[in-house]
């Protein structure tokens, strides 16, 4: 195994599956294939199988819209694919403003910026005050109470993860604009600042992965404290006690990108599934 491929693995194979995504998306709409066709928020498998975003159906329903069976089919399957098995992976291996976020980060690190938000004390994975981890729950509560007083689905409407995957699917001129928002405020404000403080998406995944079996595992007595999981970690908080005991990455916040893995060159970190799912 080449190093390129050993230290890069799941990060390719997450763009792979991105930009597959986009790309039958994108054929649906333009030359009518009916692998995967419709978006992000509902959209059908082969042409019968149902697939919805559970986020999007909560708001619908908080708005008081009439929501179809085969939506409520299509959100089912994915609550249960994600909260059960696959965890917050939507955001890592399906969500396309990751590929925006992941780029601003990566160029954030090549140019040597502050890991933390200028003036920023203590430990580096410690929140700064207005971006605070909290953010993103009280935005996901926010966009509920919207959407029951409005009655709309209140972030449906200002999505800047639908505007991104239209911009991208669709060619709008306005999901390129906030495509290159996202990019400077990750670049510039803060690391991770979108996808890790703010998105009310990211955090119904984070809420409905916490029991999810695909984790990441941690074997202490490889660790060598090298902390480069910690450089490129979307959520690095939830790392906090790697090189101090063995076990499996218990944060639902965790998106299950791999990253983590792919940069580990002690073997410490791999996927697996939780031993309490096993003994079930």
């Amino acid at each position: 195994m080449s190093e390129t491929w050993r230290t890069n693995r799941y990060l390719i194979a997450r763009r792979v599956v991105q930009v597959t995504i986009i790309a039958l998306l994108a054929a649906g709409h333009h030359w009518g294939w009916t692998l995967l066709t419709g978006n992000l928020s509902f959209s059908r498998f082969a042409g019968t199988v149902p697939l919805a975003d559970g986020y999007a159906v909560l708001q619908m329903f908080c708005a008081g819209a009439a929501v179809a069976t085969e939506v409520l089919i299509g959100a089912a399957i994915a609550v249960v694919f994600y909260g059960v098995l696959a965890g917050r992976a939507f955001c890592a291996w399906v969500c396309p403003v990751n590929l925006v976020t992941d780029t601003a980060n990566w160029l954030r690190r090549r140019i040597g910026l502050p890991y933390a938000e200028p003036g920023q004390s203590g430990h580096p994975e410690q929140p700064g005050r207005l971006l605070g981890k909290n953010l993103r729950f009280w935005l996901l509560g926010l966009s509920l109470v919207l959407s029951l007083v409005l009655g709309i689905p209140a972030f449906e409407e200002i999505s800047p993860v639908g505007m991104t995957h239209r911009g991208l699917v669709f060619g709008l001129g306005l999901g390129w604009v906030v495509m290159l928002a996202l990019f400077v405020f990750d670049l510039t404000v803060r690391r991770n600042g979108f996808c890790g403080h703010v998105c009310p998406l990211g955090a119904f995944y984070l809420l409905l992965s916490r029991f999810a079996a695909l984790r990441i595992a941690h074997d202490h007595a490889r660790c060598t404290l090298c902390m480069e999981c910690h450089e490129v970690c979307p959520e690095p908080q939830i790392l906090q006690w790697i090189g101090e005991r063995s076990g499996f990455i218990p944060a639902g916040a965790c998106t299950n990108c791999g990253r983590c893995v792919d940069v580990c060159r002690d073997d410490a970190l791999a996927f697996g599934l939780r031993q309490t799912i096993r003994k079930m």
